[in-house]
């Protein structure tokens, strides 16, 4: 029954990667955008930083996407892909940006003004100095949520998209042995999120070998 199944769910953990890639970089930008907006100095801008914050987080993920794809219907009729999509994106651009904001009040105050002493730009500052250690901080939280994403994903197939779980589903309904279907849906899971979880590992591999001194 598995290898009956599985091109079908080799298909479906494309579609589920796709969809989580692209909310993903989404959700990178919008959070990038929030925690810009949550650090800022006027006063309005950090308010409704924390009003999206608070929203996104006080609301379950399910009732977005179904506000997203069925409320959306009423202006423009999107496929579920991209409705789905922007769930996602909205739902972990407001957690992005509380880990990328994190990561940046990490950085050593005295770094930033040594940086700023020598002659650097805000701007250079922040590239040179700011984004790159941030980044070593938030790496692995970073990685933790896009972990989480990958198996929210799922909550896409209550709006009649077929990934991965829905593909399950079918193939419940198809055989009547439900335990199967999910057991056999839980290892592509398992393997996509030990995939990306090995792949964070060796990132941070990386950034930390660029730390650690050259040996005499």
């Amino acid at each position: 029954m598995f290898a009956e199944y599985a091109p079908l769910f080799l298909e479906a953990s494309w579609v589920t990667l796709r969809l989580t890639a692209a909310a993903l970089l989404m959700a990178m930008v919008g959070g990038a955008l929030v925690s810009a907006l949550a650090m800022s100095r006027v006063r309005i801008l950090k308010w409704i930083a924390t009003v999206y914050i608070g929203i996104v987080r006080g609301t379950p993920l399910i009732t977005q996407i179904f506000i997203i794809y069925f409320g959306l219907a009423y202006i423009i009729t999107l496929p579920a892909f991209w409705a789905g999509a922007l769930a996602l994106a909205f739902h972990n651009s407001a957690y992005i940006a509380e880990i990328i904001r994190s990561g940046f009040q990490a950085v050593p105050k005295g770094l930033v003004e040594a940086a700023r002493s020598l002659g650097m730009s805000r701007a250079k500052t922040l590239k040179r100095v700011q984004a790159p250690l941030a980044l070593r901080t938030t790496l692995p939280v970073l990685g933790n949520q896009y972990i989480i994403a990958v198996k929210d994903s799922s909550l896409v197939s209550f709006i009649g998209m077929t990934e991965l779980f829905q593909t399950s589903r079918n193939m419940a309904a198809s055989t009547y042995q439900p335990l199967t279907a999910y057991i056999v849906v839980a290892v592509y899971y398992l393997v996509i999120v030990l995939a990306l979880t090995a792949l964070v590992s060796w990132l941070e591999h990386r950034l930390s070998a660029h730390r650690r001194p050259a040996a005499a």
